[in-house]
């Protein structure tokens, strides 16, 4: 019963977070003139966009799915004679997951750097 009081006194704070930055906060008045860039008449000399490696994007977010991985999985080895059973199936089960998904992602050439 306190986890439910928890929790709604938790959901009315950013309920009236929420509110006072919709009163407080600035209204912008948008237009087309003034959303849109300065232009002089000149071509611009280069592009305004970088390219950005689709290669580098996949890996981060490899990286970033296993790093998260490692961190839910460091408190379990580390109280490997407090645990029950269950979290050992739910250890393996994550496991499992993760070990078919980065096969997947091998299988399709996501890990490769150079194409």
């Amino acid at each position: 019963m306190l986890l439910v009081y928890l929790f709604l006194i938790i959901l009315f704070i950013l309920i009236m977070m929420i509110s006072i930055n919709l009163i407080v906060g600035k209204k912008l008045n948008k237009n087309r003139e003034k959303n849109s860039p300065f232009e002089c008449g000149f071509d611009p000399i280069s592009k305004n966009r970088l390219p950005f490696s689709l290669s580098f994007y996949l890996i981060s977010i490899i990286f970033l799915i296993f790093d998260v991985e490692i961190s839910l999985i460091l408190p379990m080895i580390i109280n490997i004679k407090y645990i029950y059973y269950y979290y050992y199936y739910n250890l393996a089960f994550i496991l499992i997951i993760l070990i078919i998904g980065l096969f997947m992602e091998w299988k399709e050439g996501a890990l490769k750097w150079f194409k």
